[in-house]
C-alpha cells in the first residue's frame, strides 16, 4: 500500500543511532504535511511576520565567507521570493540594496518553535516519530530557507547526530569524516559553542596555506525534496543551496557521547573568552559568532564548566543503574536534543537531558552494523573518487533508484545578534571586515596572533585531552 514505509520507525531508528556513515533515506516522508512548506506556504503562514536573512557574496573567495563577515537584514518571506525571483523590490524594501546576481541571502537556524509560537498546530507536520523518536515534531527542528548560493562555512556539530528532510529545491552536501579533522584546519574563531569551523573555503581550497587538505576525502551528495539526510556525529559538512529557493528542516538527535562533549566545549569557551576578551577592543576581530550575544565572563565560564562535569558524572552514574538520568519530562528531554546550540536557547548542562538506554549507542550492537540495508530505500553516500572535480557530485533520484555521477565547474543559531558583533539595518551595506587565508584579520605573515595560539589550545584533540585529565581529576 502507499502508506507502507520501506522501514519501521524501531528499524529506521537503529539505522540513525548506528550508522557511522552519511546516507539518505527515500520514501519515508511522502505523507508529511511539511513536505507542502515551499517559501510561499510559509510566507501565508507567517502572514507578514519578518524574520532575519544573512547575505553574502556570490563571488567564490579561497576565505571562507564566516556569518562575522556577512550582512543582515528583516524582511518577509514575501520580499524574499520576490528578490529572489528576480523581480524588481520598492526602493525601500529591505533586499532594494543587494543586486540578486551578487548576492545570496539565508534565513538559517530558525527554530520552528519560535517562528510559529502562535501556530503550535503546524509543529505535527513533521513527524519524526516515523525515524523512531515518538513525541518528536516540528517543536524539536529548525527551518532553513535559502536562496541560490545561500551557505554555511564548512565546519562540524559538537552535538549528535542530524537528520535533515529536504521540501523544496536542492542542496548539496560536501561530507567530510570525523577522522580528517586535521586536514581541515579546525579552528573557534569565529567562536560559538557548538561549531568547530575549518578555515578552509572547501568550494575553493587554498592549497598552498592548506596542503594537507588534499588528504581529505569529500562525500558529496546532491539532496532533492521529499528526501532526509542523515549526518553521523562529528562529520563535516559545507552546503549550499544549489536551486533559486530552498527549505530544508532538520532535528538534531542527541546522543549519550554529548555529555562529555558539553565538557569539552565549556572549557573551550573558557579559554576562548578568556583570551579574547583581554585582547583590546579596538583590534576590530569580529571572533563572537552572531550566534553568540556577548562574551560571557570567566565566573560565568566556570560554572558552567562545573555543570558539564556534574551533568557528565551524573549520566555516568545512570549508565551503570541503567536509569533515566534526568527526571524531567519527555517534552523537556526532546527540547533539550533539539538544541544545537545549547546556550542560546538555554539548554544549559545542568542535568542529563535524556535517558541513556534510548539514545546511546550501545542501544544497538556492532554487529547490526554489517545488517545496514542498503539499497533503494537507503543510499550510502560514497567517497568522491579520484577522477571527480572538486565539485562533482552525487546526485540520489527523487525516487531512490539511481546513482548519478556529476561533473560540474567550479557547504552556526542566527536569531541573536547585537551592535557589538555586526551591523543589521535595511541600509546599503558591504561584507564587513575581510581576513587574510588564515582567518586572520589583517595579520602579519609572521606575527603570531591571539587567534594562532587559540588553533593550538583548543584544537580538539587537546581539548579531548584536557577533559579526560579534568575528568579524572575530578573522579579522584
Amino acid at each position: 500500500g502507499e502508506d507502507v514505509k520501506p522501514f519501521t520507525p524501531g528499524k529506521a531508528k537503529e539505522i540513525v543511532m548506528s550508522l557511522q556513515q552519511p546516507a539518505v533515506f527515500c520514501n519515508m516522508v511522502g505523507d508529511w504535511p511539511a513536505l507542502q512548506w515551499n517559501v510561499k506556504y510559509l510566507s501565508a503562514m507567517l502572514d507578514g511576520k519578518t524574520i532575519q536573512f544573512r547575505l553574502g557574496l556570490k563571488t567564490v573567495d579561497v576565505v571562507p565567507q564566516f556569518e562575522t563577515t556577512c550582512s543582515y537584514v528583516k524582511a518577509t518571506l514575501e520580499e524574499f521570493l520576490s528578490w529572489s525571483c528576480g523581480q524588481p523590490s520598492c526602493p525601500s524594501g529591505p533586499f532594494s540594496c543587494y543586486e540578486y546576481s551578487k548576492y545570496w541571502a539565508y534565513a538559517d537556524y530558525k527554530y520552528i518553535a519560535r517562528i510559529f509560537e502562535d501556530k503550535p498546530e503546524v509543529f505535527q507536520d513533521i513527524r519524526w516519530s516515523d525515524f523512531g523518536f515518538p513525541g518528536r515534531s516540528g517543536k524539536e527542528s529548525t527551518l532553513w530557507i535559502g536562496s541560490e548560493g545561500a551557505n554555511t562555512p564548512c565546519h562540524l556539530d559538537s552535538y549528535g547526530c542530524n537528520l535533515v528532510l529536504q521540501v523544496q529545491g536542492r542542496k548539496r552536501w560536501h561530507l567530510f569524516p570525523p577522522g580528517d579533522t586535521s586536514f581541515l584546519y579546525p579552528t573557534r574563531i569565529p567562536y560559538e559553542e557548538s561549531s568547530i569551523f575549518s578555515k578552509v573555503n572547501v568550494a575553493n581550497p587554498d592549497l598552498k596555506h592548506f596542503p594537507e587538505f588534499r588528504n581529505a576525502t569529500a562525500h558529496v551528495v546532491t539532496l532533492s525534496p521529499g528526501q532526509v539526510l542523515l549526518v553521523p556525529r562529528h562529520w563535516w559538512h559545507y552546503v549550499e543551496s544549489i536551486d533559486p529557493v530552498t527549505v530544508s528542516i532538520n532535528s538534531w538527535i542527541e546522543l549519550d557521547a554529548d555529555h562529555e562533549a558539553r565538557v569539552e566545549e565549556a572549557i573551550t569557551r573558557v579559554l576562548v573568552c578568556a583570551l579574547k576578551s583581554a585582547e583590546n577592543p579596538s583590534d576590530g576581530d569580529h571572533w563572537l559568532n552572531p550566534t553568540e550575544v556577548e562574551a560571557t565572563s570567566h565566573e560565568i565560564n566556570l560554572q558552567y564548566l562545573n555543570n558539564a562535569v556534574a551533568a557528565y558524572f551524573k549520566c555516568q552514574k545512570a549508565n551503570v543503574s541503567e536509569q533515566p538520568c534526568s527526571s524531567s519530562t519527555g517534552a523537556e528531554q526532546r527540547a533539550g536534543a533539539s538544541c544545537k546550540r545549547k546556550r542560546e536557547v538555554g539548554c544549559e548542562p545542568g542535568g542529563c537531558r535524556l535517558p541513556a538506554h534510548e539514545f546511546g549507542f550501545s542501544t544497538f550492537k556492532a554487529e547490526k552494523l554489517q545488517k545496514i540495508p542498503f539499497g533503494p530505500h537507503l543510499i550510502q553516500v560514497f567517497p568522491q573518487s579520484q577522477e571527480t572535480s572538486s565539485t562533482g557530485t552525487v546526485t540520489v533520484q527523487s525516487d531512490g533508484t539511481d546513482l548519478l555521477h556529476e561533473n560540474e565547474g567550479g557547504h552556526s543559531g542566527k536569531l541573536h545578534c547585537t551592535g557589538k558583533q555586526l551591523v543589521m539595518s535595511n541600509d546599503c551595506e558591504t561584507p564587513a571586515h575581510r581576513m587574510d587565508s588564515d582567518g586572520n584579520p589583517d595579520a602579519s605573515p609572521t606575527a603570531l596572533s591571539t587567534n594562532d595560539l587559540l588553533d593550538c589550545l583548543v584544537n580538539p584533540r587537546v581539548i579531548s585531552l584536557v577533559a579526560q585529565l579534568l575528568l579524572e581529576r575530578t573522579r579522584v
